[in-house]
Formats: C-alpha cells, structure tokens, sequence
C-alpha cells in the first residue's frame, strides 16, 4: 500500500481544493489529509482563516477522498508525521515549490499544480469589503491603519479627530479627513474610536444610531449606565460594539489563560498586574493634559483585563489609592488598586507619572507563571515551579502586538452577525465599572 500525506487549511473548501486532494489521492492507495489547526495558523501569521478547525475538517470528510484526517499543530511535524504513518509521498500544491525538499530524506516529494483563477484569500476578499472610519487623537490610529493592511476584506476610509490639529498629523494616504463625525459615518461601515475616553460614549453613540459598527478602545464610556445604553442601542441597531484591548488578542495571552485555568500552576489565589509609562506624559510636560488619557483609562483596562479573566469580577472588597499630579486636577500620575475574592487577591498598578516594573505575575499553589516587562505585549513567559528543573518557557509570535487579530475578530463578528471578541462581556462591563468607580464615587483615596 502507497500511503500519501498532504497538508493545507482548506478555509472556504473550493475546486482548486477538491482537484488538489484528487491529484494527491491519485499518488498512491490511501490519503492522509492533514488540517492546520487555528492556532498554528496563527503562528505562522495566517489569520484571515474563515472556518473554524471542525468546519474546514467537516468539509474536507465531505469530499469523500481523505481515508483519514489528522490535525497539524506544530512546526516539525510533518516529518514526525511522515515517520509516525509510514507515508511514502508527500503532496503539496505547486506554490510552496522547493519549501519542502528536505523532506525528500523521508519519503517522496511532489508538487501538485494548483488550480488558476480560484483561491482562499480570493474568495475572502470578495466576501466582503467592511469600510472602517478611524475616530481619535492617538498614535493607536496610525497602527491600526498599518495593520489592517494584513487583514482581508478590510478598507480605512477616513479619519476624523474632535481636535482638528490633529488632522495635520494624520496618515498622509487616507481618501478622508473628515471635518465631522458624520462625514466620517457617512463613508463608512463601521468606526474604530481611539479619542479621549470622555468623547467614547457620545461617538460609539451616534455611531450605534446610524446602523454603524463600532470597535473603541477601551473604556468605551466613564460610566456602567452609559456602557449598558450602549448595549442595547448595539443590540437595538443590529450593530457589533466591541471592546478594543489589543492584548486580548496576543497568541501568547491566550495560550497564558489556557494554560492557567488548565491546572498547570495548581489553583490560582493571586494576580499581580503592573502597566507604567513616562514617554507621553514627557511630551507634554508643561502643557494642558485636558486631551491626555489618565492612568487610570490609559492603563487600567489592559491590566485588569487578566485579573477578570482569572479570577471573575465578583470580588467581595476593593480598595484604590491615586497619587494625582499638582499641577493638573484629575489626573493621576499612579493609582494602585487591590481587590480580594473569597478565595484569591489580586492587584493591579498603572501610571503614566511613576515609572514601574511593567511584569504580570499570577501565582497558584503548585507554582506561579511569571511574563515580563512590557507583558501586555510580550511573546514570552515562564510556568516557575519549586524545583527550578521543571520550569518551563513559552514563546509565540506576537505580530503586530495582536491589532491585527483583534481587527480580524471585529470582521468575523460583523460578518456572523455575533460576537465573537476574546474580551466577555462581563468582564468589559467590570472594567467600565472600575473606570466609573474611580472617576465619580469620590470613594479613590488620595496620596
């Protein structure tokens, strides 16, 4: 018996597809088809991928040419694949020519001419083309537009800035610069928000009641009222609004959550969460800081993000602690917050005036995962244990810091109609909470 492997995603299963596997089947007596998985796509910077890894394997069976379906998840495998099996010929579309040669040393190498005229990415692209306007004030804009460039089905149409000095600062390639929100919304599908947090709840607003979807970084409002109104206009309007925290989106983040709630370092009883910087702060010493985010909306949501995510957001007792600049009323140079649950505490630090050791450290009763500085954009961590010997490190690619996985999340969402965020709803309501509570409960003690 002549065993043949190939290998492909096969998102959007089309006849280039279906003549490839045939051609494959065609090389010997059994076919063994192997399905990358989501997250080794990822990996390898594939993220424009449809279906997910049980829809792309279903179609595959459909075809009624795989006598057997394995999944591919990591680098290497293919070889200990061909080993495991006992394949004789490797078959691969004519477009990776010459990438697999070394595989000759195991089993035979074929490359099968593709099909002309169809593909994938083809197919992604037509679709759907999802406009998207960009609202703000922040180097964020700029690097969400540069990174949309990655994403299929994805065109900025504009930028509009509430402060219009900003305009002369905007990307010089865009088709607009828009003079109003509205003639943003006007040239748009969908908005993403980056302003000064105080603007968030009025612009996702109008944005909601124009049929607009809306990504906003967060918070997307300073008060849980205002966030639970806009909700229900999304719900209302038949609109996504989602939250924007780019780390959510980091293949080291997720495997980091998976990894924790899976047991590895025992039952987590602490998360330690640090979010500092000077650089922007600096620039503008000296001058009016009314358009400058706080700490507190500058940093606490990404550091909050994996203490909700860990540990929930029904915690018994809080308390903060603000350090606020003289010079400026309402700004907080470092807030300090701790938080206890019935069985785990956690805290979190976030500046933009007290510079800090920007580390995640979350600890549980058989060892304790420790990522460090910058972590909300690290590609590395280490699981630590007592003996030293058993520790373990991690590394993922972190592509555009996960700005671009997040915009790919956004596009799936509008186009299943549903959200499909890594950030629960739950936990971005206590976040919004956490915002409203430091911004008007009066409760924040000063130092």
């Amino acid at each position: 018996m002549i065993k043949v492997i190939t290998y492909g995603t096969y998102d959007l299963l089309h006849y280039g597809h279906v003549r490839l596997l045939e051609r494959a089947k065609a090389l010997g007596d059994y076919l063994i088809v192997g399905v990358t998985a989501d997250s080794f796509d990822q990996a390898r910077g594939k993220i424009n991928v449809q279906q997910s890894l049980v829809e792309r394997i279903e179609a595959v069976r459909a075809t009624g040419l795989a006598d057997e379906i394995i999944v591919e998840e990591y680098d290497g495998q293919k070889i200990d694949d061909i080993r495991r099996y006992g394949i004789d010929v490797f078959a691969i579309g004519s477009d990776w020519q010459g990438r697999f040669d070394y595989l000759n040393d195991y089993c035979r190498v074929v490359y099968l001419e593709r099909t002309d005229g169809v593909s994938s990415t083809e197919l992604r692209a037509q679709q759907r083309n999802t406009r998207i306007g960009l609202v703000g004030e922040l180097n964020m804009v700029n690097k969400f537009e540069a990174e949309s460039h990655f994403v299929n089905g994805v065109t900025i149409s504009g930028f509009y800035a509430a402060e219009q000095s900003f305009l002369s600062d905007a990307i010089v390639n865009l088709p607009l610069k828009a003079t109003s929100l509205d003639e943003l919304l006007d040239a748009s599908d969908a908005i993403y928000i980056v302003s000064h947090p105080s603007l968030h709840y009025r612009q996702a607003k109008q944005a909601l009641l124009r049929g607009k979807h809306v990504i906003c970084e967060a918070p997307s409002s300073l008060s849980a009222s205002e966030w639970d109104e806009l909700q229900a206009l999304s719900k209302e309007h038949n609109c996504i609004l989602m939250d924007s925290i780019k780390t959510a989106y980091s293949l080291a983040y997720s495997r980091l959550l998976l990894l924790a709630k899976s047991g590895k370092i025992g039952k987590i009883v602490s998360v330690d969460a640090v979010c500092t910087s000077l650089t922007d702060l600096a620039m503008k010493q000296g001058k009016d800081l009314s358009h400058t985010w706080n700490s507190m909306c500058q940093w606490g949501p990404t550091a909050l993000l994996p203490v909700f995510q860990l540990l929930g957001t029904q915690y018994v007792e809080k308390s903060v602690v603000s350090h606020y600049s003289d010079e400026h009323e309402g700004f907080d140079l470092f807030t300090k917050a701790s938080y206890i649950y019935p069985d785990a505490v956690a805290s979190v630090k976030v500046g933009k005036g007290v510079k800090s050791e920007g580390e995640l450290v979350i600890s549980g009763t058989k060892g304790y995962i420790y990522v460090p500085a910058p972590w909300w954009k690290n590609a590395y961590f280490e699981i630590r244990y007592e003996n030293p010997a058993d520790n373990m490190r991690y590394f993922y690619q972190n592509d555009g810091e996960g700005i671009r996985y997040m915009i790919m999340s956004f596009l799936q969402s509008i186009a299943h109609n549903r959200h499909l965020t890594y950030i629960q709803p739950e936990v971005s309501r206590a976040i919004v909470g956490e915002i409203d509570y430091f911004t008007h409960s009066g409760k924040v003690r000063k130092i």
